[in-house]
C-alpha cells in the first residue's frame, strides 16, 4: 500500500513538473518572444529531451540569451560597444556574439574567434606561467628576483612580491619614455637594463604596500625566459595555449623589429576617437615588452582557459587557489584586493576578474565561482561601455523562483544529470 502511494506520489509529481515546463515553454516562446526575428540566441531550447532538469535548463538559457543579446545589441547601437562578448553558466556557454567591426573602414564584421589584444588581461597567464614553474619545483615563490636575474639592482624584491603587486617597484613605462628612443622597438631585456643603469627609485620597500605596476608582470615574463632559455611567448603557448586548446591565442611582440611598424600585423586593429571617426592605433615601441600585456586571444580561446583551470588542466587546484588568494592585508582603503594575476572581490572571494586598456582595446573578464558564472567581453575602442554592465550581469539574481525551486528540488534528489 505504502509502495502504491509512494508511486503515485512520484508520478503525480513528475506530472506537475512537466506542467510547470511545458506553462514555462509557452511563456517563453509566445509572449517574451516579441520581435523574435531581431533576437537570435545562441543557445535555442530543447523542449524533446528526457531530463526535466535539463529541459528547465535550457528553457532558462534561451531566454537568458535572448535578454543578453538585445543589451548588447542596444549597447552597439548607442556606439559604446563594438566587440565580442561570451557568458556562460553552470559549465555550459549559454549566449556568445560579436557585434560591429575588426575594420571600420573595409566595414569587416567581428566575429566571436576574432583575436583582440587583452592589455592587462594578459598578467593572468603570466602568473600561470610562473606557478607552472613552482609545481615543477624550477622557483619558490619567495624566491629573490635577484636569484634568476643577478644584474637586478633591487634586494629583496620576491617572485611573490611581483605577483601580489607589492614590490614597491617603479614604473618602467615611464623609465623608457624617458631614456628610449620611442622610434625604436624595446624588449624586457632592454627594460632589464635600464633599470640596472639608471636605478630609479622605488615608491616603497618590498612587501610595504600594494602599487599596482606594470614592471612587476614585465619582470615576471623575464624571469621565465631566464629559467627556461626560450621567449615567454613561446613558454605560453607550449604550456598554456595548446593544453587549452586555444587554437586563436598568442603573444605578440616586436622585440626583434629594427622599426615600429605603422599598424600592428595580427589580430583586430585597436581604434582610438580621432576629431570625426575612429581612428585605427599603430604599433608602439612598448609593444616589445611582454609580461604585463601582449597576448591577443578571443572569447571563446579564453573560456577554455576558464575551464581549464577548473579541470586542473594546466595546474593543480591546490596552485590555482593561491591564484585566487587576497595578497595583501585587508584595509579600509583597498575595495578590492590582489592574487596572483587576478583582482578579487574583497566582499566575495569567489569571485575574481580583471579588465585591461591598452591602445585602442578594453577588455574584461569575470569569473564568479560561487554561482559558477563567466562574462568575458573584448572591445577594440578606446572608449566604451563601463564594466558595470558586465557587473549587472555577472551578479543578476533574477532567476524565476519557480525555476529555482525545481532546480533545487531536483538536484536534492540526483535528477540533474543529462540523459
Amino acid at each position: 500500500m505504502g509502495k502504491r502511494t509512494n508511486r503515485a506520489f512520484i508520478f503525480m509529481h513528475r506530472r506537475l513538473l512537466y506542467i510547470i515546463l511545458f506553462v514555462f515553454a509557452v511563456y517563453f516562446t509566445f509572449f517574451s518572444g516579441k520581435k523574435r526575428e531581431e533576437n537570435i540566441p545562441e543557445y535555442i531550447p530543447d523542449i524533446a529531451a528526457d531530463s526535466i532538469f535539463y529541459n528547465i535548463n535550457k528553457i532558462y538559457n534561451g531566454q537568458k540569451a535572448v535578454e543578453l543579446n538585445n543589451r548588447f545589441k542596444r549597447l552597439n547601437k548607442k556606439g559604446v560597444f563594438n566587440g565580442t562578448v561570451l557568458y556562460a553558466e553552470n559549465g555550459e556557454v549559454v549566449y556568445k556574439g560579436a557585434f560591429g567591426y575588426a575594420d571600420f573602414r573595409k566595414k569587416e564584421k567581428l566575429t566571436t574567434e576574432s583575436a583582440f589584444q587583452l592589455a592587462s588581461v594578459s598578467k593572468m597567464f603570466t602568473a600561470t606561467a610562473i606557478m607552472i614553474l613552482q609545481e615543477e619545483g624550477e622557483l619558490e615563490y619567495d624566491d629573490t628576483v635577484t636569484k634568476f636575474i643577478p644584474e637586478f639592482p633591487y634586494h629583496g624584491v620576491t617572485i611573490r612580491n611581483l605577483l601580489n603587486h607589492r614590490s614597491g617597484l617603479s614604473r618602467y613605462m615611464s623609465l623608457a619614455d624617458k631614456y628610449w628612443n620611442i622610434n625604436k622597438p624595446i624588449s624586457n631585456e632592454d627594460v632589464i637594463k635600464l633599470f640596472v643603469k639608471y636605478k630609479p627609485a622605488p615608491y616603497f620597500k618590498p612587501n610595504h604596500g600594494f602599487h599596482y605596476c606594470n614592471t612587476n608582470y614585465a619582470l615576471l615574463a623575464s624571469v621565465v625566459e631566464r629559467i627556461t632559455g626560450e621567449p615567454f611567448e613561446v613558454f605560453v603557448k607550449e604550456r598554456i595555449f595548446q593544453p587549452a586548446g586555444m587554437k586563436n591565442s598568442f603573444v605578440y611582440t616586436n622585440k626583434n623589429d629594427s622599426v615600429i611598424k605603422s599598424v600592428v600585423p595580427v589580430g583586430v586593429p585597436g581604434y582610438r576617437n580621432g576629431r570625426r571617426r575612429l581612428v585605427k592605433v599603430g604599433d608602439y615601441y612598448l609593444n616589445g615588452v611582454v609580461g604585463d600585456k601582449g597576448v591577443y586571444s578571443t572569447v571563446e580561446d579564453l573560456y577554455k582557459f576558464s575551464e581549464a583551470l577548473d579541470n586542473e588542466t594546466i595546474v593543480s587546484s591546490s596552485t590555482i587557489q593561491k591564484a585566487f588568494s587576497p595578497g595583501s592585508p585587508k584595509s579600509w582603503r583597498r575595495k578590492d584586493n590582489y592574487g596572483f594575476g587576478w583582482r578579487i572581490k574583497t566582499k566575495a572571494d569567489s569571485t575574481v576578474y580583471h579588465f585591461g586598456w591598452w591602445k585602442g582595446f578594453r577588455t574584461f573578464f569575470i569569473r564568479d565561482m560561487a554561482k559558477n558564472r563567466v562574462i568575458i567581453a573584448l572591445t577594440n575602442t578606446h572608449h566604451g561601455m563601463s564594466s558595470q554592465v558586465l557587473w549587472n550581469i555577472i551578479e543578476d539574481n533574477n532567476r524565476p523562483k519557480e525555476i529555482e525551486n525545481i532546480y533545487a528540488e531536483l538536484k536534492n534528489s540526483g535528477g540533474d544529470k543529462k540523459n
